[in-house]
């Protein structure tokens, strides 16, 4: 099979070492054969929050799995003034630097990092927590060639969800492309997967222009000690409704290709990642997850995040700190 000029880039931090260990490998394994460059990109900037757990140990075993990967560019985000300036320059009309973080601690200035320093136009972006099923080997070239076709497509990614034979989306709301089987647009950007092209960003958006979030979100920054910065993917959702630009999400021809993301973390989730890697790889998924974009009961227990994440509100954390 030929390879087509498509970086594929994979997001990664200390943090994400307890899934990546398992995911890395998976990920790596269904686009290699598809792609002309795999480029991983390491954020050692740490913040404040649930993005910064089991950090320093995380650091050490991560550079041991990437080490342990042939055939891959390792980058770690460079955050010095020169690159800063060229990432601005980039998306954001050469205006001051992007924040390193978004207001919850999560990345903001890394994802246009990689973006900038992926060697083709074309990037295939995937968080380190995506699983993917299907495999049809064909995708990328399918994608390129529909970008191709339509103008308005900004970014592409395979079908959030395993299907359904009726094609009904349980999770989600997207106009269905008619004639064209498990196609669908939406007129949002999502950050945990996409294929865009840099330069018809460049021709169709031009630049970004960064925002403060909502204001329980901006104080919620403030309490955090983090920037307070609306997500990357509002930027640019924002920016595809004022041009009328599209993300098309589609199954594609064969097996198609697509793709699961979890909602939470918890033992439950780490127990269980091999066994989900081989049922996605394998298509061996339940009815109820399926027109699903997220892994929701019938694969994980997420009762324990569900609880954990009750008892750790940012807003529980600040009466508590007022309260001593």
């Amino acid at each position: 099979m030929t390879k087509i000029p498509v970086t594929l880039q994979i997001s990664l931090a200390p943090s994400d070492f307890a899934h990546a260990q398992y995911l890395l490998t998976h990920q790596i394994r269904v686009w290699r054969e598809q792609v002309s460059e795999i480029l991983l990109t390491i954020d050692l900037h740490r913040s404040a929050g649930r993005f910064s757990e089991r950090w320093e140990e995380g650091r050490v075993n991560l550079h041991n799995l990437i080490q342990s990967i042939e055939g891959v560019r390792v980058l770690e985000v460079d955050y010095g003034a020169d690159s800063q300036q060229d990432v601005a320059k980039l998306f954001f009309g050469g205006r001051m630097p992007a924040p390193a973080k978004d207001f919850r601690g999560g990345p903001f200035y890394s994802y246009f990092f990689a973006l900038s320093a992926a060697t083709h136009d074309h990037v295939l972006h995937v968080d380190s927590d995506m699983f993917f099923g299907g495999l049809w080997p064909l995708w990328l070239n399918e994608a390129l060639a529909d970008q191709m076709s339509h103008p308005k497509v900004l970014f592409s990614a395979p079908l959030p969800r395993p299907p359904r034979t009726d094609e009904k989306l349980i999770s989600q709301s997207a106009m269905i492309v008619a004639g064209q089987p498990h196609t669908y647009n939406f007129d949002t950007m999502s950050t945990r997967i996409f294929m865009m092209s840099r330069s018809r960003f460049q021709s169709t958006i031009g630049k970004l222009h960064t925002r403060h979030p909502s204001a329980r979100n901006t104080i919620k920054a403030l309490i955090e000690g983090n920037p307070p910065q609306d997500l990357p993917e509002h930027l640019f959702s924002c920016a595809m409704r004022e041009q009328g630009l599209l993300r098309r999400e589609f199954l594609g021809s064969g097996a198609g290709m697509w793709h699961l993301h979890p909602p939470y973390r918890c033992a439950d989730f780490y127990k269980k990642i091999p066994g989900l890697i081989i049922r996605c790889e394998a298509g061996n998924i339940p009815s109820p997850q399926r027109g699903d974009h997220d892994i929701n009961d019938s694969l994980v227990d997420w009762s324990e995040a569900r609880t954990a994440l009750s008892h750790n509100r940012w807003w529980r954390r600040l009466l508590t700190r007022i309260s001593k």
